[in-house]
């Protein structure tokens, strides 16, 4: 059996959230530790990214954001439903209970994606040739139908399925972060059959829940890569798996490294939250960048790319 080529995408998501978190990324890149960026396009510090994703040739897709901060979308500035009563973005839970209680146009919904891809058109002078949601709300319901028409108009042929292999085993994640992570799941598998009638495409697996923050390691990442490997390859000569077995694999890290944001500078209108501003963001950078990370993708024929590559 010849050794499975896996093509790793390490995206550094929220690009642009603040000068800082530009240059913990970029940093990143320029070290060879992530090969793929996720621009927020309503992030104080986004066309600063945009302009060092130029400078460096970094791949940049669309991080498109719903729940934090202030919208793009002029007309949805005042009076939209997406807003609560301060006029921003209800938040990452917030956003789901307006949903639930069906309290979210969807029109404005598409109104607001569609001028985030067009803002990110206008900043980097491309279209995204990925684009995924902040905080996971494209897989919420109703929203991911919406989501995968804007896609599919735009012509956006990868998005990210954040199903993670193992992530029930993961017994350090806290309770209260597991019910999230596992409604994330949930909806993501009822999300597949939505993105797959729209022709759109993501990497066989997705890993980056159970490693972010201080939960990351170099052992941790290795883990998460091998676990998900093995998984996938005994499930490829399953009869149930459709794709055939290629000797290629395509897996997508999501990372948040960067240097922690300093209040007020920072954030998408309101300015930086907690995550953003801890030592952990740090931490995700100084692991990312370990040379034995490196040199494990090496021995096991792991070739980091971007989107286009796959």
């Amino acid at each position: 059996l010849r050794m499975l080529q896996v093509k790793l995408v390490v995206t550094g998501d929220d690009f642009g959230y603040c000068p800082r978190r530009n240059q913990g990324i970029v940093d990143c890149f320029l070290a060879g530790a992530v090969s793929n960026v996720s621009l927020l396009v309503n992030g104080s510090a986004a066309a600063d990214a945009a302009k060092l994703a130029r400078r460096y040739n970094i791949p940049i897709g669309l991080h498109a954001n719903l729940s934090e901060g202030s919208p793009v979308c002029q007309l949805l500035k005042t009076n939209s439903s997406l807003l609560n009563q301060d006029g921003f973005f209800h938040g990452k839970m917030g956003f789901r209970t307006a949903l639930s209680k069906g309290l979210l146009n969807m029109s404005e919904v598409r109104q607001e994606l569609k001028a985030q891809v067009e803002l990110f058109r206008e900043l980097t002078g491309h279209l995204p040739p990925h684009m995924d949601g902040h905080q996971h709300v494209h897989v919420l319901p109703e929203v991911r139908h919406v989501f995968a028409e804007v896609l599919k108009e735009y012509g956006i042929k990868y998005t990210r399925v954040p199903i993670e292999p193992g992530l029930h085993k993961c017994d350090w994640i806290p309770p209260s972060l597991m019910d999230f992570y596992l409604g994330v799941e949930e909806d993501s598998f009822n999300t597949v059959d939505v993105f797959t009638r729209h022709g759109i495409r993501w990497p066989d697996i997705y890993i980056g829940l159970s490693t972010m923050g201080k939960n990351m390691s170099v052992g941790a990442i290795w883990s998460a890569i091998d676990a998900a490997i093995a998984e996938f390859t005994s499930k490829a000569h399953s009869p149930t798996q459709s794709r055939p077995l290629s000797g290629t694999v395509a897996i997508e890290l999501m990372v948040h490294p960067g240097y922690p944001s300093v209040p007020p500078v920072g954030g998408c209108g309101e300015g930086p939250d907690d995550f953003s501003q801890s030592w952990e963001r740090l931490h995700e950078l100084q692991t990312l960048i370990k040379p034995e990370l490196q040199s494990h993708y090496k021995t096991r024929n792991i070739q980091l790319c971007s989107f286009k590559d796959l």
